[in-house]
């Protein structure tokens, strides 16, 4: 029997609808994820790394996940440009990694969620008011670290130390905090605090450089311009026989003598747990800003040769990982 064009044109609608409606589902279940860093260095690729290992654990990639990501490359002004750019876009949350890019996106949004990742002290970074939910678009995962155990593992490094040198960026508010803390600190441990100045990471040879001769070690927390060129700090060390003691352990591999540290693509896969938890339907404003609590030693016995310093059995022995 012949159908009418009104049948034909139904039935050809029917199985239009039929075929668009699995691509319209798709589209619906589609979530979109914006990251953002302010400088490419080891431990923040890390944490990205597994921020997005945490999302394809729970079922986020391929063609149900939009992933951004961009770096400042250390630019300040560059990270508030990006910041803009993807509030623009409305994803359904914003990974902002290290300090500088999360007081950029939190700056510039009081509505997309967004989740901090690698910030010592959210609260001195005014990001959060304090430890407990925020009640706004903002949660995440601080790398705070102890600055005592920090200094102890000096002292288990060069133990007749009393002058530790200290390289850092002063418009970064994390390094602030440590620099403030460790001017309290050091005292009360028989030492003292000498400071160099990094406002650019090219400035961080020639500021480690001023510290020879004043200091008997440098600690380095993580400080992104520090960090971003820790090579240059380490020809420092080797070239005139002062320690590196980092406080973060990808810094080891790179050639300071030790670090008791956090693994950031843990600390990642942390962060990334909690943007799993907004993609399904949690408020940012109703979870508690959280910390990284294990913290791993690790030692590298060829850089502590390279400046001067003999390290203890018992010392090796206890570390996570040891490099040769």
């Amino acid at each position: 029997m012949l159908k009418s064009p009104l049948t034909k044109w139904l039935s050809l609608g029917a199985f239009a609808l039929t075929l668009a409606t699995p691509f319209a589902a798709t589209a619906a279940e589609q979530k979109s994820v914006a990251a953002t860093a302010i400088v490419e260095h080891p431990a923040l690729d890390s944490v990205r790394d597994g921020v997005r290992a945490a999302l394809e654990q729970a079922g986020y990639s391929g063609d149900n996940l939009k992933w951004q990501y961009q770096t400042a490359q250390g630019n300040t002004a560059t990270a508030a440009q990006i910041a803009r750019k993807f509030v623009g876009d409305r994803p359904d949350a914003i990974v902002a990694i290290a300090t500088p890019s999360a007081q950029a996106v939190v700056a510039s949004t009081k509505s997309v969620p967004v989740v901090f990742a690698a910030v010592t002290d959210p609260v001195a970074a005014q990001l959060v008011r304090n430890w407990e939910p925020s009640g706004s678009n903002v949660t995440g995962v601080s790398d705070e670290l102890e600055l005592d155990r920090q200094m102890e593992l000096v002292k288990r490094v060069i133990p007749d130390a009393k002058r530790v040198g200290m390289v850092y960026n002063p418009g970064e508010a994390n390094s602030v905090v440590v620099v403030e803390r460790l001017r309290e600190l050091l005292p009360e441990m028989g030492m003292t605090l000498v400071e160099a100045a990094a406002p650019r990471s090219v400035d961080v040879g020639s500021a480690a450089r001023s510290l020879v001769g004043k200091v008997d070690v440098i600690y380095t927390n993580t400080d992104n311009n520090v960090v971003s060129a820790y090579e240059s700090l380490v020809k420092v060390g080797m070239d005139t026989k002062t320690p590196l003691i980092a406080s973060d352990t990808d810094s080891v591999k790179r050639g300071a003598i030790a670090a008791l540290g956090i693994d950031y693509y843990q600390h990642g896969i942390q962060a990334g747990e909690l943007v799993v938890r907004l993609l399904k339907g949690e408020e940012p404003g109703s979870i508690a800003p959280q910390k990284t609590a294990e913290l791993s030693l690790f030692i590298n016995r060829s850089a502590a040769a390279a400046q001067g310093v003999t390290l203890s059995q018992e010392l090796i022995d206890s570390a996570a990982e040891v490099i040769e």
